[in-house]
C-alpha cells in the first residue's frame, strides 16, 4: 500500500516534469533515494558512496591515457565494490566457517544486509568494466546517479547495464508512446504470480515441509520440492515483471529476465532462461574473464565451476548456496562432456527432448532444495524424506496440486500469447476493463486473507 501511494505521486509528477529535464533528473533521483531510505535511511550513504566511487573511477579511466592508471582505477573500484559487499554479506559467514574449522572463537558483527546491495554492486562493476573496455561511454554524473539508484529495479533487479539505461536519459519521452497495456499486464500478472501462486504455495506447503521435514511423508516432501520450484519462479519473476512494468510506465525499457525456464532442455538452456540478466553478467564479467572455454577442456570445466560456485555465493553467505551453485556447475560440465562419453547412446529425438527436459527440471529441483533450506541439515533431512512412508498431514490439497500443475503448464504456452491477450483486453469497453481489474484485486485480497503480501524472496539477496 505504501509503495502504491508513493508511485501514485511519482508517476504523474515524473511525466509533468519530463519536458523540463533540468527538473526531472533531480526529481527522479530524489524519488529513488526516498524509496531506498524507506527501507533503512542509513544505507542511503552506502548507495551514494558506491555511486561516487564508481563514477570517479569511470572518469579517470576515460580521461587518462596511461593504461596503468586506467587499470589501477578499475581495480580500485572493483575492490571497493566487492569489499563493501564482502563486509556486509560475507564477513560473518567466513568468520563463522574459520571458527568452526580451526576451533577458534571469532567475534561476529551480525551486520544487517543493506537491501539491494548485491544488485547495485553488480551494476556498478559492469559500468566501470564496460567503460574500461570501451563498450559504454562515460555517463554524466547525474545520469549515472539516476542509473545506479533508479527505484523500479534497485532492490532486486533486473540487472540493467548502463549501455541499456543511460541512453534512454538523453531526452524527454512521449507519454503517448508508452505501451501501457503491456505495462499494466506485467504488473497485474506479477501480482497474481506473487499473491495467488507464490505466497499460497509457500505458506501452505513449502514452509511446513522445510520447517519440520520429519513430520511429512514422501509425497508431501516431493510436492513441497516441486512447490518451491514454482514458488521461487513466480515470486522472483513477479517482482521483475512488475519492475519492468513500472519502468515502462515511467518511459524506460528494461531487458527481460525470465523466459519459461522450466521448459529448458539442459542446464545451459535453463540459464539462458532463468534470471537472464544475472546469467549474462556471470558470463561477461566472470566466466569469460576467467578464460571461458579457451585454454582446453580442463580449464573450461574449472571456469564453469568457479563461475557457478561464486554465483551461488552471491545469492547468500551460506554453504547451502555454495552447494546449489556446485550442483549447477557439475551439471553444466557433465552436459558439455556427455557427447564425447563412450556410453552415450543414440535415442529418438522426441524421446531425447522429453527426457532432457524432465532430467533438467529435476536437477534444478534438487538444487532448489539446498537453495531453500536454512542449513545443510535441513536440506539433507528433506532429501531423506523423499521416499519416506508415514501418514499424511493433509497439506497436499487438490487446490495446491492444481496451482503447481497450472503454473508449470503455463510455461508451455506459445510466445506471443500474452501480447495477443493484452491487445484483446485493451479493445474491451472501459467499464469491462475496470470490472476485470476490480475482480483481480478482490481475488488478491481474498487469497492474502488480509495478511498482506509476504516480502519477495530476492529481497534478502
Amino acid at each position: 500500500m505504501q509503495f502504491a501511494l508513493f508511485f501514485a505521486v511519482v508517476l504523474p509528477l515524473s511525466w509533468a516534469l519530463m519536458p523540463r529535464q533540468r527538473l526531472w533528473r533531480p526529481f527522479i533521483l530524489a524519488a529513488s533515494y526516498y524509496f531506498y531510505a524507506a527501507a533503512d535511511w542509513h544505507y542511503v550513504f552506502l548507495l551514494a558512496g558506491s555511486t561516487v566511487v564508481n563514477q570517479l573511477a569511470a572518469t579517470v579511466i576515460t580521461r587518462q591515457d596511461s593504461e596503468k592508471v586506467r587499470k589501477t582505477a578499475l581495480i580500485t573500484a572493483i575492490t571497493l565494490d566487492l569489499g563493501t559487499l564482502g563486509v556486509f554479506k560475507y564477513l560473518d559467514f567466513f568468520s563463522d566457517s574459520v571458527s568452526g574449522s580451526l576451533g577458534l572463537s571469532l567475534g561476529l558483527l551480525h551486520l544487517v544486509l543493506p537491501v539491494g546491495v548485491s544488485f547495485y554492486t553488480f551494476q556498478a562493476i559492469s559500468y566501470v568494466v564496460d567503460v574500461h573496455r570501451g563498450r559504454t561511454p562515460l555517463a554524466k554524473p547525474l545520469d549515472y546517479a539516476i542509473y545506479a539508484s533508479f527505484f523500479p529495479h534497485l532492490v532486486a533487479g533486473p540487472i540493467v547495464r548502463a549501455s541499456e539505461f543511460v541512453p534512454q536519459l538523453s531526452g524527454p519521452r512521449d507519454p503517448n508512446r508508452i505501451p501501457a497495456a503491456r505495462a499494466f499486464g506485467l504488473i497485474a500478472g506479477g501480482l497474481v504470480k506473487k499473491t495467488v501462486v507464490a505466497d499460497m504455495i509457500g505458506t501452505k506447503l513449502v514452509e511446513p515441509v522445510f520447517g519440520t521435514p520429519e513430520a511429512h511423508n514422501g509425497t508431501e516432501t516431493l510436492m513441497a520440492v516441486y512447490g518451491y520450484a514454482v514458488q521461487i519462479y513466480c515470486d522472483f519473476s513477479a517482482y521483475t515483471d512488475m519492475a519492468i512494468g513500472l519502468a515502462l510506465l515511467l518511459g524506460f525499457r528494461f531487458p527481460d529476465n525470465f523466459d519459461r525456464p522450466y521448459t529448458a532442455r539442459s542446464l545451459q538452456d535453463f540459464w539462458r532462461r532463468w534470471h537472464m540478466t544475472l546469467s549474462r553478467w556471470l558470463r561477461d564479467y566472470l566466466y569469460i574473464p576467467l578464460g571461458g572455454n579457451r585454454g582446453g577442456t580442463p580449464k573450461t570445466y574449472r571456469n564453469l565451476m568457479l563461475t557457478m560456485l561464486l554465483g551461488g555465493l552471491w545469492h547468500g553467505a551460506a554453504w547451502t548456496f555454495v552447494i546449489w551453485g556446485g550442483i549447477h556447475g557439475v551439471g553444466l560440465a557433465v552436459e558439455r562432456a556427455w557427447p564425447a562419453m563412450p556410453f552415450a547412446i543414440r535415442i529418438p529425438q522426441l524421446v531425447k527432448a522429453t527426457a532432457a527436459r524432465i532430467l533438467t527440471f529435476h536437477v534444478v529441483c534438487l538444487a532448489w532444495v539446498f537453495f531453500r533450506a536454512p542449513d545443510l541439515g535441513t536440506a539433507f533431512a528433506v532429501l531423506g524424506r523423499l521416499f519416506a512412508d508415514g501418514p499424511s498431514t493433509g497439506i497436499v490439497t487438490p487446490a495446491i496440486v492444481f496451482i503447481i500443475a497450472a503454473a508449470l503448464a503455463v510455461q508451455w504456452i506459445p510466445r506471443g500469447t500474452g501480447a495477443r491477450l493484452r491487445e484483446a483486453f485493451v479493445t474491451l469497453p472501459v467499464y469491462a476493463q475496470g470490472v476485470s481489474l476490480g475482480v483481480l484485486l478482490l481475488v488478491i485480497a481474498a487469497v492474502s486473507g488480509g495478511q498482506g503480501v509476504a516480502p519477495f524472496i530476492y529481497f534478502r539477496f
